[in-house]
């Protein structure tokens, strides 16, 4: 963990000196100088302090770098395209086991020509166009606002219905963090 170095951060974003942190917490300079330069583990309870010196959470203290808020600028999507349609998938943004992505169904095209099932669990918005989504036995069509979910083991298909390019919002959720496409 490199803790020393997100509260040196932090600390300097604020413009906050070590004095100061020091006059709060009770610490000596010495002994924070040492915890910014990650040469000296400091306990939970001294965490906490210094987490209330800074004015965050100590839960963010201890995040790992690839645990805190990752961004992905409109520009700088990752996408491709799934099935044998080919339909557009655009990487939104996600996390160990979230993912969510915009896909593009063009008039009359589908997730593939038969239900499909995977690991995870699934939720969708339609934010444009008609789609009519499968799951097993149950059906129904979707209009420009509305939303369903479902678990993912179970074969499912979504096509669209409509005149126009469909456009889903799709989170998925699974256990494992497994890269492939789930679409």
């Amino acid at each position: 963990m490199d803790i020393g170095s997100t509260i040196r951060a932090i600390r300097k974003r604020k413009n906050i000196t070590i004095a100061q942190i020091c006059e709060e917490t009770g610490l000596s300079q010495g002994f924070m100088s040492q915890v910014e330069t990650n040469k000296t583990s400091p306990s939970i309870a001294t965490l906490e302090h210094i987490a209330q010196a800074l004015n965050v959470p100590l839960a963010y203290l201890l995040l790992k770098k690839e645990d805190r808020m990752n961004i992905v600028r409109k520009n700088e999507r990752r996408t491709t395209t799934s099935g044998s349609e080919f339909l557009k998938v655009e990487h939104l943004s996600s996390t160990k086991n979230v993912r969510m992505m915009l896909v593009e169904l063009p008039p009359g095209a589908s997730t593939g020509d038969t239900p499909h099932a995977h690991e995870g669990e699934e939720v969708h918005l339609v934010i444009k166009g008609s789609i009519y989504a499968e799951q097993g036995e149950d059906g129904a069509e979707f209009g420009e606002g509305d939303s369903f979910s479902w678990n993912a083991c179970t074969p499912h298909v979504v096509r669209n219905i409509g005149e126009e390019t469909a456009i889903v919002l799709i989170s998925i959720y699974t256990e494992s963090d497994s890269g492939r496409d789930l679409i």
